[in-house]
């Protein structure tokens, strides 16, 4: 195995336990390791720190599997780590539910579950998996067969890739996709919270749903009742859905995906109990739609704004604060006295205290005295460790208006 010796003083945040080795961090490498391999990692005067995945073509040198030196890495560490995760799942009460039959879960979330790079969701009798470092990469079988096993008393029988993200360009990957254990049609459909909602594990974004939004949107449909709601970038309608479910006057929905309209739509169909009378549809440019509805004089009770990662990195935060701003700038615009607005970002570039302060700046600019009921985030299968704080990307904020 080969060794990875730090910089003096760069190992800081090893003994912290972060699970990072920047490039700038790294001394020199004893030995020849390829991408993906373990590598034993030492400090300047050799003290041993764990094993990691090294990754020669990423700022990220090294993500460590580990911080006992002596724990090797092989199968049984995989279905170890994996097991684990999952037993930590069925141990919440809350989310029983969503470990049933019908039920969509996070089984596996990267880092804060010690498996840096593997994000697996679970569908019904589906996992899809998500292997964004050359560490997870080189160990997919592994990790496939160690997420049957774990997965079996769940249902699971199928596993897809959707190893399709950016962040793989970035270790010197590319893109692969497709079974990696059963197989079948790729389109499928959970039951959250009551609703049924189709999944496009193929096609659709991340791993084909955004389940870390599992609780904001059981949130959207206690707070709809009897009220006008207006889902911005709603995609496929989670958050429509549950508005709906929950007494919404009506819903007004925008996207400026078509197909994901469609989506929608059809996951609409999937709940006859509930009225399409008082679901609207409208493809179009948020930014665009807003500006659109303030002119006509349109107003609604509760807005929620759930856009797209404006920001992936720290690098891009100054662009993406505008972005935010300007979004919700719009939309308090739109609310009357009492109105709600529930506003998210999704940016690991953009952090807690930077998001209050745009949302902030943009009731100032509006002119809105407006008050912090609830700060939200990812449900408790999207754990962050407390290492490890970039795991919370998702933050949000219920924000009411005078």
């Amino acid at each position: 195995m080969a060794q990875l010796v730090l910089l003096p003083g760069k190992d800081r945040s090893l003994r912290r336990r972060h699970p990072w080795i920047f490039a700038g961090s790294v001394g020199r490498l004893e030995g020849r390791a390829r991408p993906g391999d373990t590598v034993e990692v030492l400090a300047d005067d050799g003290t041993p720190l764990g094993r990691g995945a090294y990754s020669p073509k990423s700022q990220i040198r090294v993500r460590m599997w580990t911080f006992d030196a002596a724990e090797s890495i092989d199968d049984a560490f995989f279905k170890r780590r994996i097991a684990a995760a999952v037993a930590r799942r069925q141990a919440l009460p809350e989310l029983a539910a969503d470990l049933g039959p019908e039920g969509g879960v996070r089984l596996l979330h990267a880092e804060s579950d010690g498996l840096p790079g593997v994000i697996a969701d679970r569908y019904g009798d589906t996992v899809v998996v998500q292997l964004t470092s050359a560490g997870a990469d080189k160990w997919r079988k592994a990790i496939v067969h160690a997420l049957l096993q774990a997965g079996a008393p769940l249902g699971v029988t199928r596993v897809y890739e959707r190893s399709d993200s950016d962040v793989r360009a970035m270790e010197g990957l590319e893109p692969t996709t497709g079974w990696l254990a059963g197989e079948g049609e790729a389109p499928l459909s959970i039951v959250e919270n009551g609703v049924r909602l189709g999944v496009d594990v193929a096609g659709g974004h991340k791993t084909g749903f955004y389940l870390d939004q599992r609780e904001n949107r059981l949130l959207t449909g206690q707070l709809a009742k009897g009220k006008r709601v207006l889902n911005c970038f709603c995609y496929t309608g989670g958050f429509s859905l549950q508005a709906l479910a929950g007494g919404a006057a009506h819903v007004v929905s925008v996207d400026s995906s078509g197909p994901a309209l469609e989506q929608a739509k059809r996951n609409l169909a999937l709940n006859p109990g509930l009225d399409p009378a008082r679901a609207e549809w409208r493809e179009a440019d948020v930014f665009e739609e807003l500006r659109a509805i303030r002119k006509s004089g349109e107003q609604f009770d509760l807005i929620i704004l759930d856009p797209p990662k404006f920001a992936p990195s720290a690098a891009h935060a100054e662009r993406a604060s505008r972005a935010y701003k300007d979004i919700n700038l719009l939309a308090l615009r739109l609310l009357p006295p009492g109105g709600l607005l529930l506003t998210y970002s999704c940016s690991g570039g953009i952090g807690v205290d930077l998001f209050q302060k745009i949302v902030a700046g943009a009731a100032s600019d509006a002119g809105r005295d407006a008050r912090i009921l609830r700060r939200l985030a990812g449900g408790p299968d999207h754990p962050v460790a407390l290492a490890f704080p970039e795991g919370e990307y998702l933050k949000g904020l219920l924000v009411q208006v005078d």
